[in-house]
C-alpha cells in the first residue's frame, strides 16, 4: 500500500458527537502506539514515528468511535480521497474499512454501495 499502513481502530464505545480532528495534546497518553490505535493510518508503521504520520483519525480521544469521523475520513476535505500515493485499489480498501465500521456499529449508518 504506497508509502502507508492500515490497521483496525480500537475502541470502547461509539459516538455520534461532533467531531474535530484531534491533536496530540488532546490524548491523555505520550505513548504514539497508544495514540494510534485512534487512527486508520501510518505513513510510518504502527507504532508511529511520529504523530504526523498518522492520518484517518476515527476514535475520539476517549476512545469512542466516532460517526462524524467516519463519514469525514471518507469523504471530508482530509479524507481518504486526500491522501497522496493511494491508488484505487488501496483506496477503495480504507472505504470498505470505514464503510464497514460505520455500517456495524451505528443503526443509522448507511455507508457503501
Amino acid at each position: 500500500m504506497g508509502n502507508y499502513e492500515v490497521h483496525e481502530p480500537e475502541y470502547s464505545g461509539t459516538t455520534t458527537d461532533e467531531w474535530d480532528e484531534p491533536r496530540l495534546e488532546d490524548f491523555d497518553t505520550d505513548d504514539l502506539g497508544e495514540v494510534a490505535d485512534h487512527f486508520l493510518l501510518s505513513a510510518s508503521g504502527f507504532p508511529p514515528e511520529n504523530f504526523t504520520d498518522l492520518k484517518l483519525p476515527v476514535v475520539d480521544p476517549d476512545g469512542d468511535l466516532n460517526r462524524n469521523a467516519l463519514q469525514t475520513a471518507k469523504s471530508g476535505g482530509h479524507g481518504v480521497g486526500a491522501i497522496d500515493d493511494l491508488d484505487e485499489d488501496e483506496r477503495a480498501e480504507i472505504e470498505d474499512l470505514i464503510d464497514d465500521l460505520a455500517n456495524e456499529h451505528f443503526e443509522d449508518a448507511d455507508f457503501g454501495d
